[in-house]
């Protein structure tokens, strides 16, 4: 007797603890539904909130910063002519960068631009002919060519459209240190006064 009695009271017991872990498993799971839930309220105004003050969604793309102009001159049948850098590299060169804009009426060609030397003809319509001065130094650096003749330098290959403007470079000997600002010079264009800077 006592042993069938101890089995029904352990037999109890198990069904207790059985039927209150189910009760607290369904009262933990009720109780975290709504952390599952996604708080419509909230995200819609903060979304709308972002779109109506001109948030991420509506910013509008930043325009990459036009390069300053260092000089510009006008001239040679309505050619527009801007200096936008003059580095000084580390191997000794001066690489000097801009652009040119043709506002006649007809298409540009570079003729005049690719110097007198026999050796440049070579380069065709191209900007070969430029030079820089330094007035204080009393010295006239031209471009620099390879062992061919070369130019180290645009050429406007099929000339300049009407109303275009594109990018050009050349490279030149570098001034020494102390020299600062020179005179870029370049077929019957007025002189550009730009300054030097040193390569990052």
């Amino acid at each position: 007797m006592n042993i069938r009695r101890t089995m029904k009271a352990r037999r109890a017991m198990t069904a207790v603890a059985i039927t209150t872990g189910l009760v607290l498993t369904v009262a933990g799971c009720g109780g975290g539904g709504d952390d599952d839930k996604p708080k419509s309220g909230k995200s819609s105004s903060s979304s709308g909130g972002k779109n109506d003050e001109g948030g991420e969604g509506d910013k509008e793309t930043e325009q990459p910063a036009a390069d300053p102009v260092l000089a510009e001159v006008k001239g040679e049948g309505d050619l527009t002519l801007k200096v936008t850098s003059a580095k000084r590299d580390e191997g000794g060169f001066l690489t000097v960068e801009g652009t040119v804009t043709n506002g006649g009426s007809k298409a540009w060609v570079a003729a005049s631009w690719r110097g007198d030397e026999s050796e440049l003809t070579k380069n065709g319509g191209s900007i070969a002919g430029a030079s820089l001065v330094d007035t204080e130094g009393k010295k006239k650096y031209l471009i620099l060519r390879d062992t061919q003749g070369r130019c180290l330098c645009t050429r406007f290959t099929g000339g300049v459209l009407s109303g275009k403007t594109v990018n050009w470079f050349a490279q030149f000997p570098a001034p020494p240190a102390e020299t600062t600002k020179v005179d870029f010079q370049v077929g019957a264009m007025p002189p550009a006064s730009i300054e030097i800077s040193e390569s990052e």
